[in-house]
């Protein structure tokens, strides 16, 4: 198995750059998580991996050994796509053997590899059918199994739950949770532009806007401490409460006033050349708690209340004009619709960035 350096990596489509010198180093047997929205690079970045694109520019190093120019059959790879690219005229046992039978594997070692990845991933059973007689879930369980059965250096997973009912999203993302377990001196790089398989799967997230990467690091770190808007607002669900402000006091806790008038004290610490400067107050809806005393971060009109059941989703009104804040509660709450609400968060939760963009640090 092996790590992975990136260093300077790009990509061009004639004058259109797509990847703009990207570093970043995955130890041996990292799960890592590429996240971004639509156009990011993400898939692009996986492919120039695989060596399905050409790399522009910068090197690619798998295991050491620079790869640029070696072909994706000779990387020590092995790929899952979003569509399970099965031949449906085989039956699971052929399709995860066809590999290693162009490879010139011996039978026996063949039938050890597949009755292998049938285990790991339950598909003993079904070794006999045809894709056609699988569900979808066991049909991208085939498709792991074959990238399993030519013990590659590296794993990449291109959005592999896509394709997926709910139901399914979440058992085969549990699956392949196993999997990785299973194989922890493994190495696998998993494309995805869903949060949950981000945050439950990853050991570090790498966060991707317009070819560039945001940040990288642990699930939780992202969470608690984004580097800038982008990654603050892409990270969570809902997404972080953004309220433009002006920096009314510096020190080690600067107070803003919010668009609405309202002042917070965040206890986040600013120098004093940033004094009357705009910024952005953040907080995300989880934090948000509702408030019956006079301690209470700011009030405003709730006008739209979704139930989901273990958590009640409060759009409140009257402090940045048409754009609701959401409040996240717990459990069952009664219907506050057109009613002024309080609310108060944790000092430590609020966040403040710089007019560029930039989280101010604690």
């Amino acid at each position: 198995m092996a790590g992975l350096k990136l260093k300077g990596l790009k990509k061009s489509y004639g004058a259109v750059k797509v990847i703009h010198g990207v570093d970043l180093e995955i130890r041996q047997g990292e799960f890592i998580v590429f996240v971004g929205p639509s156009g990011c690079g993400k898939s692009t970045l996986l492919r120039m991996i695989a060596g399905l694109e050409e790399i522009t520019g910068g090197t690619l190093e798998i295991d050491g050994m620079v790869v640029n120019d070696v072909p994706p059959s000779k990387r020590g790879i092995a790929m899952v796509f979003q569509s399970y690219a099965l031949y449906p005229h085989m039956t699971v046992y052929d399709n995860m053997a066809f590999g290693m039978r162009i490879a010139g594997e011996s039978n026996e070692e063949i039938d050890r590899r597949v009755r292998s990845a049938a285990s790991i991933l339950q598909l003993d059973q079904y070794l006999d059918r045809l894709p056609k007689a699988l569900s979808g879930g066991q049909r991208q369980r085939v498709a792991i199994g074959r990238a399993i059965c030519r013990d590659p250096k590296v794993f990449l997973f291109d959005e592999p739950l896509s394709n997926l009912d709910a139901a399914l999203r979440v058992a085969t993302r549990i699956e392949i949770a196993k999997l990785n377990e299973s194989m922890p001196d493994t190495t696998m790089i998993y494309v995805t532009h869903d949060q949950v398989e981000a945050m439950t799967l990853a050991d570090r997230i790498v966060v991707l806007s317009g070819g560039y990467i945001e940040q990288v690091g642990p699930p939780m770190e992202l969470y608690d401490r984004p580097q800038n808007l982008f990654v603050a607002q892409f990270i969570g669900s809902p997404a972080m409460n953004i309220i433009p402000c002006t920096i009314d006091k510096t020190g080690p806790s600067a107070v803003v006033t919010l668009t609405g008038g309202v002042s917070v004290d965040t206890g986040i610490a600013v120098d004093a050349s940033d004094q009357g400067k705009p910024a952005s107050f953040g907080v995300r809806p989880e934090d948000l708690d509702i408030s019956t005393g006079d301690d209470f971060l700011f009030e405003g009109t709730v006008s739209i209340v979704e139930a989901l059941g273990e958590v009640t989703l409060l759009y409140v009104h009257g402090l940045t004009g048409d754009e609701p804040i959401i409040a996240k509660v717990a459990g069952h709450q009664k219907n506050f619709r057109g009613e002024k609400v309080r609310f108060t968060a944790d000092r430590s939760k609020l966040h403040l960035f710089d007019a560029k963009g930039q989280t101010y640090r604690r």
